[in-house]
């Protein structure tokens, strides 16, 4: 099943760094769900970018967008403003339910939780609480806060100070909490562990551990926002307000943007000085980010993702061989009944679609937010042959 060595991934070889190891396509064109590879194979993107592709390739409104103003402005650096930029922050705050508050504009979801990171610190306190199993970037300060040993052993010591408790537990997030404590920082869906959701009542009960000792309640939202649940945001459907979120991933819909929201005290945190980019805030990629909203309004793809995720995870759950599913919209994981995962990623490229292992038993789905019925429908009758194909 493996794929041929290309000239391009040989030239990769020798030209890149080392740090993804071998790329497993060379692809050359996409649109909509579909990506085709420089040998011409067709493949549907259940993946998605790891959760980037909100319109899938080459989306008409986006390309127009991005065209139109990079033949206006391209650049100005935050020495200026522009239009784009100043509508797309009121458009974040807005979908977040008109709470006062601002935004700080990024390039990368590791950039937006590096710089939220530094706004916790503004509190006059240095203690934070995370989640294990938690992933919030590959920076020095982003990485203080991932949990995965294989991640931050080789980079040691890592900005402090960090307190990991497990993912849920009500009772260990509120004994790791003091009044020391500048930020309680976790993911409403732990993306990179394997989609695990936050269970009912946990993300309201670290809003009143929060309140408790007047510590702020960051939400990681760069996997699981801007539409990818089928909510705006995902704690959304928690009802909880949280003093700090971060995005990235789908909201340029492929083109780099990330961003920190301030809500109520945590707004006014960050002052001239304390924190800068020269990117961030790009006229092109706020054009980028406004069209991949206004496209989600305007083609009520908030319900197209909460109907069709739910499909694909009862499809999903059909097969004996799967043990759990779960997820909201379309970001989707589920556990297979061995470790096998890696040859479900092989044997499912193989069959012409992309998905995801991120950890031996687990795969992930994180297709286009205009992921189609026929498409899903596809992907659901091969998987009992991609399952057979792996050996599960």
């Amino acid at each position: 099943m493996s794929t041929p060595t290309s000239d391009l991934t040989e030239r990769y070889a020798h030209a890149l760094m080392n740090t993804f190891g071998p790329p497993k396509l060379a692809l050359v064109r996409g649109e909509g769900t579909h990506v085709w590879d420089e040998h011409g194979k067709e493949y549907v993107d259940l993946l998605g970018g790891i959760a980037v592709n909100s319109l899938g390739h080459a989306h008409p409104a986006l390309v127009a967008a991005v065209t139109e103003q990079l033949q206006t402005l391209g650049h100005v650096s935050n020495f200026f403003t522009t239009g784009p930029q100043v509508e797309l922050a009121e458009k974040l705050l807005a979908l977040l339910g008109g709470h006062d508050g601002k935004v700080f504009l990024a390039n990368s979801g590791a950039e937006a939780n590096e710089g939220a990171f530094k706004l916790t610190r503004r509190t006059g306190r240095t203690h934070v609480v995370a989640a294990e199993g938690g992933f919030h970037g590959r920076t020095m300060g982003a990485l203080a806060l991932t949990s995965k040993a294989a991640y931050r052993e080789p980079f040691e010591p890592l900005p402090g100070e960090v307190t990991f408790v497990p993912y849920g537990d009500v009772e260990a997030l509120a004994a790791a909490v003091t009044d020391q404590t500048a930020a309680i920082c976790l993911e409403p869906i732990q993306g990179e562990a394997g989609v695990v959701v936050a269970p009912d009542g946990y993300l309201a009960a670290a809003r009143a551990i929060a309140d408790e000792h007047g510590a702020l309640l960051w939400l990681d939202e760069v996997q699981s926002g801007v539409g990818r649940t089928g909510e705006w945001f995902a704690h959304l459907r928690h009802g909880v307000v949280p003093d700090v979120v971060t995005l990235a991933k789908g909201l340029g819909g492929g083109y780099p943007i990330g961003a920190v929201v301030g809500l109520g005290r945590a707004a006014d945190l960050l002052q001239p000085g304390n924190h800068g980019t020269t990117f961030g805030g790009n006229p092109v990629a706020c054009a980028a980010a406004l069209a991949v909203l206004a496209t989600i309004e305007g083609e009520q793809l908030l319900e197209h993702v909460t109907v069709l995720g739910q499909k694909v995870r009862d499809g999903l759950a059909a097969d004996p061989r799967v043990t759990e599913v779960r997820g909201e919209g379309l970001l989707v994981g589920l556990d297979l009944v061995s470790e096998t995962a890696a040859q479900v990623v092989e044997a499912a490229q193989h069959a012409g679609f992309i998905v995801n292992a991120p950890t031996p038993r687990r795969i992930r789905l994180a297709p286009p937010l205009v992921l189609t019925d026929e498409d899903a429908a596809a992907f659901l009758a091969a998987w009992p042959g991609i399952l057979d194909a792996a050996g599960v």
